[in-house]
């Protein structure tokens, strides 16, 4: 007999076995099934119990999985089914099924889904197991599973055929189901201190609350141009203009920016605003959030992370930008204030027209390119330069830095927070130095939103407002080096057609 070996004729053997089942079936895809367990449910309610407790469980057990293991041996078969990032096995005889049913068994393939009925059992190995009455068919796979489904090797596939990954690693599985976890904890937690969840646009007229460079789209009907949302937060402060006192939205966001480890175009960030509160108030609700999400997802508060580990019970460390320069990124004090120096030094790591910029911005560079990667444990930097943070209110007594933090862990940005300025003049003059300087040629640069700056003439509480992300702390809580292994489902770039001509010749 001739054994197949190309992708087309191993399609074309189970689409002949496909044309058996319906024949002896009458339906290869029936509508619906009856199961009685999920798998979960299967393995929580009966993996507890002993021989002798099995044997006392009289009630027929239905499941449905993918078949991923079969061993036929001649009169009986083992096979594994597949759900929800679990196994569970099934035992076969053929003396206690119909002769069609067996028939059925030997048009199975691995990856197709069947259900199986029957009672309880263990093996000598000791492997709980489902003794089977009754099998039906639900569906055939016509492309096989990877060859070494139990772990995905090639990393273009995991991510453009998640589902494969899914299927091929219980690890991959249970990443996804600690993020779902992280997201509902989110919510019971932000829900507790008396946050409301509310929803505001993606697609906006102007783009705001954030400096990126956003996508942009037409509107058909009203023929104009839209942009995705690149941050909620001018609507999120309109609602706090509107009366509300605390306000939240776990949303998404496009920024038209470049691939990597640890940025994706479209992105999860859950954003809050909160009147009569500041800065320090976002550093208590953050570092309590986090702490809180870390002990619900993991167990624990000291989580590995690559070579090292990080300290989430520990009170987060709180450093000015400034004071980060000199203790982290290691430049002598004196220099740091040397606006000569700074432009020299940013000149050398690729920074523009470094001689042009203020003493502020050059530090910002600076500990952009000395610090971050090095601030591994949760630290708070404080005290920004007001050139980079046009939302924010200054520092009292200060003309030059502003009220805002960043939170960085694992030696990357994960949060960002503001003492919002709520004065519509200064921010005003703020939105139109950023509008000349986007119409210098930086496309990243906020546009003046006058409808924005007429809510805040309205009259705006003082408030504290804050940003997570939520994809780069789901990748910290799991200990994922890459932000692609925490979403489901991460940009690509275009597959190239496949070329067949050999494997059709």
């Amino acid at each position: 007999m001739d054994i197949p070996h190309s992708s087309n004729q191993l399609r074309q053997v189970r689409e002949d076995k496909l044309k058996k089942i319906q024949a002896i079936t009458g339906e290869a895809y029936p509508r619906k099934v009856h199961t009685t367990h999920a798998l979960v449910e299967f393995i929580q309610e009966f993996q507890p119990l002993d021989e002798l407790a099995l044997q006392g469980v009289t009630k027929t057990i239905s499941i449905m999985g993918r078949v991923v293991s079969l061993r036929d041996q001649g009169k009986t078969i083992f096979l594994h089914l597949f759900e929800g990032g679990v196994k569970v096995q099934a035992y076969l005889r053929k003396d206690a099924l119909t002769d069609v049913q067996w028939e059925l068994m030997h048009l199975v393939d691995l990856g197709d889904f069947i259900s199986v009925e029957g009672t309880l059992m263990r093996t000598k190995t000791g492997e709980l197991t489902l003794r089977a009455s009754t099998i039906s068919f639900l569906a055939k796979a016509l492309l096989p599973l990877p060859e070494k489904w139990h772990g995905l090797q090639d990393i273009e596939i995991r991510y453009r055929q998640r589902y494969l990954d899914l299927i091929s690693d219980e690890d991959v599985f249970k990443i996804f189901e600690q993020r779902s976890r992280l997201v509902a904890s989110l919510r019971t937690y932000m829900n507790q201190l008396g946050y409301l969840e509310v929803e505001t646009p993606m697609m906006h007229a102007i783009p705001g609350g954030a400096t990126a460079r956003p996508f942009v789209t037409h509107h058909n009907a009203l023929d104009i141009p839209l942009y995705l949302r690149i941050a909620p937060e001018l609507f999120l402060k309109r609602l706090i203009i509107g009366g509300f006192r605390k306000v939240f939205e776990i949303n998404r966001n496009f920024r038209n920016e470049g691939l990597s480890t640890r940025h994706n175009p479209e992105f999860t960030m859950m954003e809050s605003y909160a009147a009569g509160e500041d800065l320090r108030d976002m550093m208590n609700l953050l570092e309590g959030l986090i702490r809180f999400l870390a002990q619900q997802v993991t167990g624990k508060l000291h989580l590995p992370w690559g070579e090292t580990s990080i300290n989430y019970e520990s009170p987060f460390q709180r450093l000015t930008l400034r004071e980060a320069l000199v203790s982290v990124g290691e430049l002598a004090e004196p220099k740091v204030d040397n606006h000569e120096f700074m432009k020299t030094f940013c000149a050398s790591i690729g920074v523009e027209k470094a001689d042009q910029k203020s003493i502020g911005l050059l530090q910002f560079y600076a500990f952009e390119h000395l610090v971050e990667s090095r601030l591994i444990q949760p630290t708070f930097i404080t005290d920004y330069p007001v050139e980079v943070s046009p939302l924010t209110k200054l520092v009292e007594g200060s003309t030059s830095t502003v009220d805002r933090f960043e939170l960085f862990i694992g030696g990357m940005e994960l949060a960002n927070a503001y003492s919002e300025l709520n004065d519509p003049i200064d921010q005003m003059k703020r939105l139109e130095i950023q509008s000349r300087d986007r119409e210098s040629g930086n496309e990243e640069a906020m546009h003046v939103d006058n409808e924005f700056v007429t809510a805040m003439e309205h009259g705006m509480p003082p408030a504290g407002g804050q940003g997570l992300g939520v994809d780069r702390l789901v990748m910290l809580l799991t200990n994922q080096a890459s932000i692609r292994d925490v979403i489901l489902f991460p940009l690509m770039r275009p597959q190239k057609p496949k070329d067949d001509s050999l494997e059709n010749a």
